[in-house]
């Protein structure tokens, strides 16, 4: 659910500034500067760096997903809770035909649950012990069919691909910003960039990157309608109906800290409805509701 958004937009965020940061330290970023603005060199730049933060985020997204929730693998079933969820998970695996996932439970009172990798087929599969403790059998069951319907869809590659896109335009685009102020408004003459031309590509790219996530949870927003379609299709519409009547009994006003509310599952409006990751339950509910 929430998570794999945004553990995938933070490690996505993470690389991106140190990938900056070494180029810069490096003088590679200087380059297109020598002799003034190299478009071409900026924008190939740009794409490199951009799009390398994404995929690189999506390379690690198993390992980084297991080390931030503590996420452990299921080797060998131990109970009969454990079996049946990795049964389930295999079976809603074959039915789409993906292969067979890494199955994790992580120890969290949230009822969460997501699913993230590189490829279709060697994807992870994790869910909350309060996921298990608050749910029955069959609306845990539609929650990990709409996991696997995320797999099955590639949603993971998709949304690397559309950060790795917005992340080049965030960073051609704030440079050329810097560049224009540095000459226009502090008429810096000189070779290469002045200090206004790095203070404003910071602060044009903090800036820019906002609405460029943005633009990321709003196709979040539509893969969630289409993973519950695809979890109906696995289990029936009236479990995955439960399990989001479910989720909106239990979940209150979010318990997250103040700069983490937007990501909450629980959906909001307005202004904030533009930095939600998944739909308000509600929509969901009623979607779900027509497509039945």
């Amino acid at each position: 659910m929430v998570k794999r958004i945004f553990l995938f937009l933070v490690t996505n965020l993470a690389i991106l500034v140190v990938l900056s940061i070494s180029l810069r330290l490096l003088g590679i970023e200087s380059i297109f500067n020598q002799q003034g603005l190299d478009m071409s060199a900026l924008l190939v730049y740009a794409a490199v760096i951009g799009m390398a933060g994404s995929f690189i985020s999506l390379a690690i997204s198993k390992w980084s997903a297991k080390m931030l929730t503590g996420a452990q693998v299921i080797e060998r079933p131990s109970n009969p809770t454990e079996i049946w969820l990795v049964d389930t998970i295999k079976r809603h695996a074959q039915r789409v035909g993906v292969g067979m996932p890494e199955v994790a439970i992580y120890d969290s009172p949230d009822m969460n649950a997501f699913a993230t990798g590189m490829m279709r087929n060697n994807a992870l599969v994790a869910v909350s012990t309060g996921l298990l403790q608050g749910m029955n059998k069959d609306e845990v069951d539609a929650v990990l069919g709409h996991e696997i319907s995320h797999v099955a869809n590639g949603d993971m590659v998709t949304l690397a691909l559309i950060q790795g896109v917005v992340n080049t335009f965030v960073i051609f685009l704030s440079r050329v910003i810097g560049y224009l102020v540095d000459r226009t408004v502090f008429k810096t003459e000189r070779e290469g960039p002045g200090p206004a031309f790095w203070i404003t590509s910071i602060v044009a790219q903090l800036v820019l990157s906002i609405l460029a996530t943005m633009i990321v949870l709003w196709f979040s927003r539509r893969r969630e309608f289409r993973a519950d379609a695809g979890s109906a299709k696995l289990v029936g519409p009236g479990k995955m109906i439960a399990a989001l009547e479910r989720l909106k009994a239990n979940v209150e006003p979010p318990r997250l800290p103040e700069h983490m509310k937007a990501f909450g599952i629980a959906g909001g409006s307005g202004f904030t409805r533009l930095f939600m990751s998944h739909p308000p339950l509600d929509e969901r509910i009623a979607a779900l509701q027509a497509w039945h």
